[in-house]
């Protein structure tokens, strides 16, 4: 018994030990009040991945502030990755228990709860892996840009800094790679597919949609009404008529 309680204290000691360097080596996220990153842990994998292969990777990115990217985009993008972001802090306890549920059933991983202030938060400073340390600097590194940037800002800087294709960040460099048209013009089913795409960018792509993708992009047309972000009218976007098609299962980012 005394060997066992040992080894819990050991245990208890360590973890407590790794949270506090975690927490202590966390970045710091208040310059990006002011000013966006020169550049993310996503385009610095992005670019040494591409040399690995034996090639240079054109970098697409144009930085555009919150009022100059279309309402259109910002309500299809809320739909698409966190219907609750404008409510929640951080992280979305709802959505968590749906996916636990949905992944325990079928005994794999198939849908994911990563709200839009963790999608930044593992963009800017982490990487794609599963890795279960990640995930604790991930949720610590999400709380403290919840606690530093208002929402308006930290989707400012989502929107800006995401993945949307081969060398293509942020919304306006999608919406003109995609479209030929700046990120203030996109057009309700041009928004809807752009962030339809955010899914899996590499895989799919705004200017040649494949069927899953246009089932999407279907999908949230339809819901897009239903939010308003901050500082953006409160009109309905138009929806296509198109028989109902329940959501495809979310991936784990």
């Amino acid at each position: 018994m005394r060997r066992t309680c040992r080894w819990v204290v050991a245990a208890m000691g360590v973890a407590f030990a790794t949270l506090s360097y975690t927490w202590m080596t966390l970045p710091d996220v208040r310059a990006l009040k002011r000013e966006p990153p020169a550049t993310t842990a996503f385009r610095e994998l992005r670019a040494e991945q591409a040399a690995d292969a034996g090639r240079t990777l054109k970098m697409q990115h144009r930085w555009v502030s919150y009022d100059r990217i279309s309402p259109h985009l910002k309500r299809a993008v809320t739909v698409a990755e966190d219907a609750a972001f404008w409510e929640h802090e951080g992280l979305d306890f709802d959505e968590i228990r749906a996916s636990l549920e949905v992944n325990w059933m079928r005994g794999e991983f198939v849908r994911g709860a990563s709200t839009i202030t963790q999608q930044l938060a593992k963009n800017l400073y982490l990487s794609p892996s599963r890795n279960p340390y990640r995930k604790v600097r991930e949720l610590l590194i999400t709380r403290r840009l919840e606690a530093e940037l208002s929402k308006r800002r930290i989707f400012e800087l989502y929107l800006n800094l995401i993945e949307w294709g081969d060398g293509i960040w942020g919304a306006e460099a999608a919406a003109r790679a995609h479209f030929g048209v700046s990120a203030a013009a996109l057009t309700p089913a041009q928004a809807a597919m752009l962030a339809g795409a955010i899914i899996n960018p590499r895989v799919y792509s705004p200017s040649r949609p494949n069927a899953r993708l246009l089932r999407r992009q279907a999908l949230i047309l339809r819901r897009m009404g239903t939010v308003t972000p901050p500082d953006t009218p409160a009109q309905p976007a138009a929806a296509p008529a198109v028989p109902v098609i329940p959501p495809p299962p979310f991936i784990i980012r």
